[in-house]
């Protein structure tokens, strides 16, 4: 006698070795004995064997019409053999039984299960809602089997264009065009980066690193709503200073600006003044919502985001020829010691002079000029007619600040390596295409006008740092703890020492229209102005205020990723640039491992032939070939062009730059994630499940 039994959702049929009333022995074809409970056991017979049973059951359920079976069933549960019997004949046979018993039990969208071997048919409704999703998933598997054709010949399909970078980056994994690409990326052994380049779905490589980013950070767009910029209602006074900015002249978010006063009179009156914003912009305003949503402006060579709207940038901004409205500090010097003996914070409005370009006036406003009264140029731009006295204090007050910045930092500022600035010929400030042509000039770090406008700002981040500490009003600090390998600037709510700049606290202030941790500051500060020792009560931030914290959190996090986009976008261009001038190799200093840095380009990567030289050993470089995407490039050493000894421990003993910090990063993999690993194996996988 034999069984037929379901145990864990599987039909098995075997012979009786021995029966009880509850249960029952059953020896399988395998051989392995089980015991099978009498609710468990589906029928009983003698004839055909169990393996005779199953094979001809499997075909009978193949057979059967599930629409007609569907229709013979009737409305109220029933059994298997009821239906057999209803479908076949009264005598339905015992393969029939159990063929249908099979059929009905692959057929959940016809027949639920009711019990052991007991159904119900599915509602007409519930039915019709079923046999749709299995046609249309049907029919989006035939779409993934044509995608996966397309992609495999070299052609990429529309919607998987359409849908690239979301695929990549952002996937649905349960999409098809996602699915597609898995399976395409399987059958062609091919990583999906790669494939997808075969096939043609990015347009460029910039579009590809554009693209990308906005996904990240810009899934929106980058437009703006339609915003009024509200006025600053203030009763500000008229400052006597009269001041100039000095910017790049891409620069169109002009926040800060100078002024000299009293030269000659032993004592000199500096104003540093910065774009006040935040006397019309109030926290929790549609237009702070967007600040907080960018945190910053994003940079790249040829374009930027604002963090605001242009419209409302250019309400506030440091316009010449104007009387703006701005938050200044003001500190009264020594003319001859240039001993700080106070300063004083006032909200005012500053007629602005002139904006300075120092891409214009770097060759104009040297060491010589602003050091040497005799000195003269053969034409001097008119801007700087009436400012050499003042640009000249302005140079000497800013080397004395940094003099004693290093006192208390412990070692100089050294900045061996120099900025490069960008330029894409047509190109006017528009969203570029990637094919345009690149210039790369240099520009020494250190130059007087850089040196002017970074230790007056450094003198007011800190000065007002320190001051909303005084009045226990909490802002956003930069901090670094020690100078030691490893210790990081941090941002927190506390006024810490910042042992990199060389001062006790640090708090960001004077670019309000570009980062939202100086507006927020900003807004504290007017606080502090307006209400003195009182100030604590009415800021709009309080000590421990969960929210700065949270605006920490996300302005790191945020300025992060656009910083790695403007150094991934740099790179871009150096190696369009390297392309289109048909550079094969350049001079190149070697200064970690097997990574060199271009002499005269802001260009880092790995090189094959280095083993053995000592560190800033010059080599000469051959360059091979360049990947757009990946940003990647690889070179060879073909030679040693300092002519030292190539012993390893005498370079391993030099200091290094003083800005060797601020290492460029190599471009490294692209990240993407489309998983190969997930869902069904690869045909001829045989791993273990």
């Amino acid at each position: 006698m034999h069984l037929l039994f379901e145990e864990t959702g599987k039909f098995l049929a075997g012979r009786i070795l021995s029966e009880a009333d509850a249960s029952a022995q059953v020896e399988l074809d395998s051989g392995k004995r089980v015991k099978v409970k009498a609710a468990n056991i589906l029928l009983k017979f003698e004839k055909p064997e169990p393996a005779q049973l199953m094979a001809s059951a499997q075909a009978v359920a193949s057979g059967i019409e599930l629409d007609m079976a569907w229709e013979f069933a009737p409305e109220d549960e029933f059994g298997f053999a009821e239906l057999a019997r209803d479908y076949f004949s009264e005598q339905a046979t015992l393969s029939e039984q159990a063929g249908m018993l099979l059929a009905l039990f692959e057929a959940p969208h016809y027949f639920r299960r009711a019990g052991k071997g007991r159904f119900r048919k599915a509602t007409k409704e519930i039915l019709a809602q079923a046999l749709a999703a299995i046609e249309k998933k049907k029919q989006i598997a035939l779409q993934i089997e044509a995608w996966v054709k397309e992609l495999s010949a070299g052609s990429c399909p529309a919607a998987i264009r359409e849908q690239l970078y979301k695929i990549l980056f952002k996937p649905d994994k349960n999409a098809p065009e996602y699915k597609a690409v898995v399976e395409a990326s399987r059958a062609t052994h091919l990583g999906p980066l790669e494939l997808l380049i075969k096939a043609g779905a990015i347009d460029s490589p910039y579009q590809f690193h554009w693209k990308r980013f906005l996904l990240e950070n810009f899934p929106k767009g980058t437009a703006f709503p339609k915003l009024e910029a509200p006025r600053i209602t203030d009763e500000l006074p008229l400052s006597s200073a009269r001041a100039f900015s000095i910017d790049d002249s891409a620069t169109t978010e002009i926040d800060d600006a100078l002024s000299v006063q009293g030269l000659g009179s032993g004592t000199v009156l500096l104003g540093i003044h910065i774009a006040a914003p935040g006397l019309a912009i109030q926290p929790g305003s549609a237009i702070d919502q967007l600040g907080r949503a960018r945190l910053s402006t994003v940079y790249m060579p040829g374009y930027k985001i604002t963090m605001l709207p242009d419209e409302v940038v250019q309400a506030y901004t440091l316009m010449e020829g104007q009387n703006c409205p701005a938050v200044s500090l003001y500190v009264t010097l020594d003319e001859a010691t240039l001993e700080i003996k106070s300063s004083e914070t006032k909200l005012e409005r500053v007629f602005i002079e002139a904006n300075l370009r120092h891409d214009q006036l770097d060759a104009v406003v040297t060491t010589d000029w602003l050091e040497n009264p005799a000195f003269e140029h053969e034409i001097d731009p008119k801007p700087l007619l009436d400012k050499r006295e003042s640009l000249s204090f302005l140079h000497r007050l800013a080397k004395d600040l940094k003099a004693k910045r290093e006192v208390v930092r412990g070692k100089p500022e050294t900045f061996n390596r120099p900025d490069y600035n960008y330029r894409l010929v047509g190109n006017n400030g528009a969203e570029p295409k990637g094919d345009e042509q690149v210039e790369i000039s240099v520009r020494q770090r250190g130059a007087p006008l850089d040196l002017i406008v970074s230790e007056a700002m450094i003198l007011a981040n800190s000065s007002w740092g320190s001051w909303m500490a005084d009045l226990g009003v909490p802002g956003i600090y930069r901090s670094q703890a020690s100078l030691a390998p490893g210790v990081k600037v941090r941002m927190g709510t506390k006024a810490l020492p910042h042992a990199g700049i060389g001062v006790k606290s640090y708090a960001w202030s004077s670019s309000p229209l570009r980062r939202y941790t100086d507006l927020v500051n900003q807004w504290q500060i007017i606080a502090c102005a307006r209400f003195g020792h009182t100030a604590a009560l009415a800021a709009p931030f309080k000590p421990k205020d969960a929210e700065l914290f949270s605006i920490i959190s996300s302005f790191d996090a945020t300025y992060a990723a656009y910083n790695g986009f403007q150094n991934a976008m740099e790179r871009f261009w150096v190696l369009k640039y390297v392309q289109q001038q048909g550079i094969t190799e350049l001079p190149a200093s070697l200064f970690k491992d097997n990574l060199v840095r271009a002499d005269h380009l802001p260009l880092v990567l790995p090189v094959a032939g280095a083993q053995g030289l000592p560190r800033w050993a010059q080599v000469m470089v051959r360059l091979g070939d360049i990947d757009e995407v990946s940003l990647d490039i690889h070179g060879t050493v073909t030679a040693r062009l300092d002519g030292g000894p190539d012993d390893k421990s005498a370079g391993d003993t030099a200091e290094a730059p003083d800005d060797e910090s601020d290492d460029d990063t190599l471009a490294g993999p692209i990240a993407i994630a489309v998983d190969l690993g997930e869902g069904d194996p690869a045909p001829g996988d045989n791993s273990a499940p």
